[in-house]
């Protein structure tokens, strides 16, 4: 019987075999499109903020005769927020808390900010005995509405306290095929800016 050399037998299977001939890998190398940075699955971030609320969405901090709310774990979610709704002393969330600007390529980086903008927000010692807070998706649906109080005897560190946790009146809804990380990234949501990623932005680690 004749036997084929190893490499005569790689040699005619792989003629053999349409998909793995040469032309098949020039058409591929034709379709081939540059990779755009896609956000995380929204599911990712909703998971990211039922982990912490225990531990808090925002932070008390009584530092230099100030108290200081952190904004940080919020702040690593936004590029799926639309908005961060809060108040203190009430449960009106009238007030918006800024999101920075989301870059696909970076998504759970902090916003660069020499201000403190982004970060935190500071009011006279001792005068937020509560903070109610709701998370707003970019597809519109709220998060459940957390009050959360400073914790007590911890001197100058950071930490929050649940009071009370409240269902959102508007059941919350799902997200559709509209409103998929694709969507997020090409086109401009309400009350979100993108931005192109640039050399200096992207090198950040």
């Amino acid at each position: 019987m004749t036997r084929f050399p190893h490499m005569l037998f790689l040699t005619v299977a792989l003629a053999a075999c349409p998909a793995l001939s040469g032309p098949a890998f020039a058409q591929g190398a034709e379709d081939e499109e540059e990779y755009k940075p896609v956000l995380p699955d929204v599911s990712i971030y909703k998971a990211m903020l039922d982990a912490n609320k225990v531990t808090g969405w925002i932070q008390f901090r009584n530092y230099d005769d100030k108290q200081l709310i952190y904004f940080t774990t919020l702040q690593t979610m936004h590029c799926r927020l639309s908005e961060i709704r809060y108040s203190i002393n009430s449960d009106a969330l009238d007030k918006r808390f800024p999101l920075g600007k989301c870059n696909p390529q970076i998504p759970f980086n902090l916003p660069e900010d020499n201000t403190n903008e982004y970060i935190y927000i500071s009011l006279p010692a001792g005068e937020a005995k509560t903070l109610t807070i709701q998370a707003v998706w970019d597809d519109g649906a709220g998060s459940e509405i957390v009050v959360y109080k400073p914790c007590e005897g911890v001197g100058d560190s950071t930490c929050a306290q649940i009071k009370t946790i409240k269902k959102p009146k508007k059941q919350l809804q799902e997200p559709v095929p509209a409103d998929s990380p694709i969507r997020a990234v090409q086109s401009a949501t309400p009350g979100k800016t993108f931005t192109e990623p640039t050399p200096s932005t992207a090198a950040r680690p």
